[in-house]
């Protein structure tokens, strides 16, 4: 599957949101990316690299290929609730979180080069509601 941008994708179709999506709240989007995430959490997604050592333009557009970030990009429901792209800077935008929340989910400083998608879900799962602890606690009970 190739990704594209919607600016590449105007270039060649017409494209209209879905109303049905469009309307989805900061919550429901960061619980969809999350349950995106728990349909495989053993899947092995990379990490961004030092995400809080780079400038913040250069930190915005760090693509996310086979990252927790591809991962929302790949699913047609966020995209067309406007999830542009898979970079960090987008997934920012998108997903209304601050760098610190976005690097806590993303960053190989927590986990390595690569960490399941299953702990991924866990941190995201926890800007919902806040709470990390209880995220990390309940993906520990339920795996």
């Amino acid at each position: 599957m190739k990704h594209q941008t919607l600016d590449q994708l105007h270039a060649v179709a017409v494209i209209e949101p879905s109303a049905a999506y469009s309307a989805m709240t900061r919550n429901q989007r960061i619980a969809r990316w999350a349950e995106l995430l728990e349909r495989n959490p053993e899947r092995l997604l990379a990490a961004f690299s030092g995400t809080e050592h780079l400038h913040p333009e250069a930190r915005a557009t760090v693509h996310g290929e086979g990252s927790a970030v591809a991962v929302a990009f790949e699913d047609t429901v966020l995209r067309a609730s406007g999830l542009r792209d898979d970079t960090y800077g987008e997934a920012k935008r998108f997903f209304e979180l601050n760098d610190w929340q976005l690097h806590d989910i993303v960053c190989d400083c927590h986990v390595g080069a690569t960490m399941k998608a299953g702990w991924a879900a866990a941190r995201v799962r926890a800007m919902i509601g806040g709470n990390r602890f209880l995220a990390w606690l309940k993906q520990r009970i339920m795996h």
